[in-house]
């Protein structure tokens, strides 16, 4: 079990020491206390009615924790292949109690049950220990405290149009007053929709319990995990999952919102939305692992997009509801992680161009015309629909756009989206002859073929005959390196022995490394040199080594990486590359991607054991 001594509701800075539960429908970040510090309700780019992960030093308000008499230390673990965090609380006079926390997930009735709840079991394991519930939910981004009223057994929060009903066993004026009482027997909690409580609470909450645990594990038991970092690999996939939100299947990003980028630097952006690109990375972990429901949900997301843009250009991000216009405002009444503010609600880079999403629809989706493992395959109509996609990569191709890294102030054509134009014409070619298409096969090859010319034309730089063997660029107008050319392997467009792939390699190591962790760029932007580095660049550098034959080193530097990791297995965005904290949005898909396909790039394959 990981273990603070943090006494709870003490004024303390916060950090990314957080375990996420959900449900696939809501999730919240439990800190190293057990409080329940961040949750957004009806769904993770709603109201956040938990947040004093975001409220600075004010840890009373936006937040649920259960406190000991004279607590000393608090430790966490969750059950075993499960969302399901439990954590242990004990005080100075050698009195203990155990939380555990889960948000219900299970099959019946011929449907997913998924509410927009979150449960709470409070157990007496040692002692007399007295207890005192804080349960105080925000709403409107913070600006006011939600109201209560009350019955015999139960607190309704009037956080907005839907109001949450907490259902407990617990005695109810108590929890009110935030007065201690001696917890004598399990204790349970149910925050919920605002209605009555069916069946016996105790006895539901249990069997809730028990029917999500048998859900998850049943789940992890499908997965095609490598023989090593199994438990690494199960925790990121698990969490991987909790950002799909399950209704549409659009993949979140991330679960949080505003959690900066390096100190006081105002990086700091809305990250509960479905951008195409993480989105990609996603599924394609995850299907490495053998998760098709991930997949096949998000394919019907994006067959939806792809609809509602009737061959025009495609946005790089949309809501999880699919919605195209997140206006971004800033959250007034939260002072920020730490106090740093600002807290922004939505995201302007909706607006951007970037054409690297028409790559990153076409390469997952045509899966689902060659996988016979899948629910549904895909059919003619569904080709000519993706062939509208690949339209406007091959249109797009040579035009300027925002990039990857979503520059707000300039535009360029950038070589990463250039050869994702490349692979969306390179991948219909490929699925239109194995689907028996041979003149639409001959068509894309040949744009393919001229994309690849293009790509070789402006974005390659010769060497200069001094030990510079060239390298690949990171736009066709400016001569600076980026991360992201490191793509060109995993997307097929090089090969690791050609001689340019190795030499643009040798040049990003020199200008982008720093230690063991690797920057997307070291250029300035609209915000300055970069000041900590990007966890998924440095998993694309390990990757890179170990196909440039530097295994030890890939080794070495996998296991660093795995080293940063918090108690829970996760990891953020950004990380300072010289003090080792964790910054930026959490739990951060890319960077739990990198996790997954480095573990199954470096581990002894299953041969060996069995």
């Amino acid at each position: 079990m990981a273990e603070t001594v943090t006494p709870p509701g003490e004024k303390r800075q916060g950090n990314l020491e957080l375990w996420p539960i959900g449900n696939c429908q809501v999730s919240g970040l439990v800190d190293e206390t057990g409080a329940l510090v961040w949750g957004c309700v009806p769904r993770v780019d709603g109201d956040p009615v938990f947040c004093s992960l975001l409220n600075g030093d004010n840890r009373d308000a936006g937040t649920w924790r259960f406190e000991l008499e004279g607590q000393v230390s608090a430790s966490q673990s969750y059950i075993r292949n499960t969302p399901i965090l439990l954590t242990r609380l004990e005080a100075e006079d050698g009195s203990a109690a155990e939380v555990l926390d889960f948000c219900p997930r299970y099959e019946g009735k011929g449907r997913m049950y998924r509410p927009v709840a979150y449960a709470r079991i409070v157990r007496p394991i040692a002692g007399n220990p007295r207890l005192k519930v804080v349960l105080r939910l925000l709403r409107n981004y913070g600006a006011q405290v939600a109201e209560t009223t009350s019955g015999t057994n139960h607190v309704r929060y009037l956080t907005g149009q839907q109001a949450l009903r907490l259902s407990t066993d617990a005695p109810v004026g108590y929890v009110m007053e935030q007065r201690s009482f001696r917890l004598e027997e399990d204790t349970h909690f149910f925050l919920g929709p605002d209605e009555p409580f069916m069946g016996n609470l105790r006895e539901e909450i249990r069997r809730m319990e028990q029917s999500t645990r048998k859900y998850w594990q049943t789940w992890v038991r499908g997965l095609a995990t490598p023989f090593e970092w199994q438990d690494e690999v199960i925790r990121c996939a698990i969490t991987l999952k909790l950002c799909q939100h399950e209704e549409t299947g659009a993949i979140v990003a991330a679960l949080t919102t505003s959690i900066p980028e390096a100190a006081h630097s105002e990086r700091n952006w809305d990250y509960r939305y479905c951008w195409i690109r993480d989105s990609y990375y996603t599924v394609q972990a995850l299907n490495r692992l053998g998760a098709l429901d991930v997949l096949e949900k998000y394919l019907g997301y994006l067959r939806n997009i792809v609809d509602g843009a009737k061959g025009g250009q495609i946005q790089p991000l949309y809501s999880v509801m699919g919605e195209s216009e997140l206006d971004e405002t800033t959250a007034s009444h939260l002072a920020g992680y730490r106090g740093m503010g600002p807290v922004r609600r939505g995201n302007a880079a909706y607006k951007q161009v970037q054409h690297d999403c028409y790559g990153q629809i076409v390469l997952p989706t045509v899966q689902g015309f060659l996988d016979k493992r899948l629910l549904r395959i895909a059919d003619d109509h569904d080709f000519e629909s993706l062939e509208q996609v690949g339209e406007m990569a091959w249109k797009m191709h040579d035009q300027p756009d925002a990039g990857l890294w979503e520059f707000r102030t300039r535009q360029e054509v950038h070589t990463y989206s250039a050869v994702m134009s490349w692979a969306a014409c390179d991948r219909l070619a490929r699925t239109a002859r194995l689907i028996g298409k041979a003149d639409r096969a001959g068509l894309w090859q040949e744009r393919a073929d001229q994309v690849r010319a293009t790509i070789e034309d402006k974005a390659w730089v010769e060497g200069d005959g001094n030990g510079n063997h060239g390298h690949y660029k990171a736009s066709f107008e400016s001569d600076y390196l980026d991360a992201s050319l490191l793509q060109m392997i995993d997307l097929k467009f090089l090969m690791p022995e050609d001689p340019r792939f190795k030499s643009t390699f040798e040049a990003i190591e020199k200008e982008l490394r720093r230690g063991s962790h690797m920057l997307r760029y070291a250029a300035e932007d609209d915000f300055g040199a970069p000041e900590t580095a990007f966890n998924v660049c440095t998993f694309w550098l390990i990757e890179a080594l170990h196909l440039a034959g530097r295994s030890e080193e890939a080794h070495g530097l996998f296991s660093t990486m795995l080293g940063h990791t918090t108690g829970s297995g996760m990891l953020s965005e950004d990380l300072d590359w010289e003090s080792g904290e964790l910054w930026g949005n959490f739990p951060q898909t890319y960077s739990l991607v990198g996790i997954i396909n480095c573990a199954g790039l470096l581990s002894k394959p299953w041969s060996e054991v069995r």
